[in-house]
């Protein structure tokens, strides 16, 4: 593969690795907590739209969408069960929590689709390109960092701009 191919697949790897960056830095600035499961909850995202797509031939934007909604409802009943209860806990509990939480998570994973790996359809309708003799880029490579931009910039507005964004900045100074 070519020089250029190696530095487009790192900047869309990188950017996906912002984005989850993000989250934790979003929960731990205004709960101030690590939230080792926030990952875990984005690979549940992925099999679930794996399950949809893939066993029930369910349309993949319909899949993500399913999925967004999925973790959502999970975040919430992690929150509700495993950290709510803890608030007035010591940091130590909270982090001890937190990692048992991924665990938890990983192993019902396991149990349900076992360690092999997964792979369904692309939702992205553009072909690899192909360029010189031997680089290449996919098109979820293509799409990954326009999406991730778009995402960065719609939060930063969010928290910067909006009333609930900025309570949450009061909350996480107070």
């Amino acid at each position: 593969m070519s020089f250029l191919s190696h530095l487009i697949n790192g900047i869309s790897l990188g950017s996906v690795y912002a984005i989850i960056a993000l989250g934790y830095t979003m929960v731990y600035g205004i709960a101030k907590m690590l939230n080792f499961a926030h990952g875990d909850v984005i690979m549940v995202g992925g099999f679930v739209t794996y399950t949809l797509m893939s066993t029930m031939g369910v349309n993949p934007w319909i899949a993500i969408l399913a999925a967004c909604a999925c973790c959502t409802v999970l975040g919430i009943v992690i929150e509700k069960v495993a950290y709510k209860p803890l608030r007035k806990a010591s940091s130590l509990a909270v982090l001890i929590t937190a990692i048992g939480v991924s665990y938890l998570l990983q192993n019902i994973a396991l149990l349900i689709f076992g360690a092999a790996p997964k792979s369904f359809k692309s939702v992205v309708g553009i072909e690899m390109i192909k360029f010189g003799e031997s680089g290449t880029i996919t098109g979820e490579t293509i799409v990954t960092i326009p999406v991730c931009l778009i995402i960065m910039i719609v939060l930063n507005i969010f928290i910067n701009k909006s009333k609930t964004g900025r309570a949450m900045l009061a909350v996480s100074e107070d």
